[in-house]
């Protein structure tokens, strides 16, 4: 097999997102928002948790979960100081190569925080074998046309300073390839769908300000490592503040998948139906090209 093919520089997002530690907080109105939207699946369901392992939660989910009664919450980061402030169990770890033990968790929560995994496949698969039968497994990840106007206005920018473009805004994925990913890893009963969380900024310095603060500054290895030009941002933010506030939506991908157990519900096997369509429906049935009345 192949190896997957190496997107973002890890290192560098480990190294951002530990300096983002001291300033999260000021985008944790952000960070919560994002995180009701996925912990509300958790009111679809009768199950009870009891470990839930927090995946990127930045301080914010851990103490969800903890408000929703799981009394075991393990807070997991590539940053170290971003782990810690869950406020318990804390892991400093790669999503790429999880040190947990199988069966370990009966709930996986990931808040906007697999999106810079450059093996995304191999990341669930981990995660998958880290959940017990009949876990619960909840993600969510900003989605194709995250960030489309800062990243068209940067693009325009650049070009017109120097001549040519590099990659400054990270690539997000598409919601169509979602489900299909989470049955690939072996979770059972795959659901995937978009939620939108509107958001706005006054003004570009400010929403550069809070992408710092979450530790969401570029990392793709494609990108340009020299100085930008001088004239290249002041062009992109007023292209941005034509018009204010700047709006720029959130797509968030909505994941959701069960580590299989033998109490879930299955397909039928093809040809294993006891009944006819035709008489559940009350009809006559007829076979391929018979014309009714013959």
């Amino acid at each position: 097999m192949s190896a997957p093919p190496r997107i973002f520089d890890r290192a560098l997002v480990a190294r951002r997102r530990d300096r983002a530690a001291a300033r999260v907080a000021d985008v944790a109105p952000i960070l919560h928002a994002a995180a009701e939207f996925l912990l509300d699946r958790l009111d679809d369901t009768t199950r009870r948790f009891e470990a839930a392992l927090d995946i990127g939660g930045r301080g914010v989910v851990a103490p969800m979960l903890r408000a929703r009664g799981i009394a075991r919450v393990t807070s997991m980061d590539l940053s170290p100081r971003m782990a810690a402030l869950g406020g318990g169990a804390a892991v400093a770890a790669d999503e790429e190569w999880l040190p947990f033990a199988p069966e370990s968790f009966d709930l996986v929560v990931a808040n906007l925080s697999l999106h810079t995994v450059n093996d995304l496949p191999g990341a669930l698969v981990q995660l998958r074998r880290a959940m017990r039968p009949d876990g619960l497994f909840l993600a969510s990840l900003p989605g194709l046309g995250t960030l489309q106007p800062l990243r068209e206005a940067l693009v325009e920018a650049e070009a017109t300073a120097s001549g040519g473009a590099s990659p400054r805004v990270a690539p997000f994925p598409e919601l169509r390839d979602m489900a299909a990913l989470l049955q690939r890893a072996g979770l059972a009963l795959p659901v995937a769908d978009m939620v939108e969380l509107p958001l706005a900024w006054r003004s570009a310095m400010g929403l550069v300000r809070d992408l710092r603060a979450a530790g969401e500054q570029n990392a793709v290895l494609a990108r340009n490592p020299r100085t930008p030009p001088r004239a290249m941002f002041p062009l992109a933010f007023a292209a941005l503040e034509q018009h204010s506030p700047i709006a720029l939506p959130l797509p968030m991908l909505m994941l959701t998948g069960w580590a299989p157990h033998d109490s879930q519900s299955r397909p039928a096997r093809p040809g294993s139906a006891t009944a006819r369509l035709a008489e559940a429906l009350g009809t006559e049935e007829r076979s391929a090209g018979e014309k009714a009345g013959q």
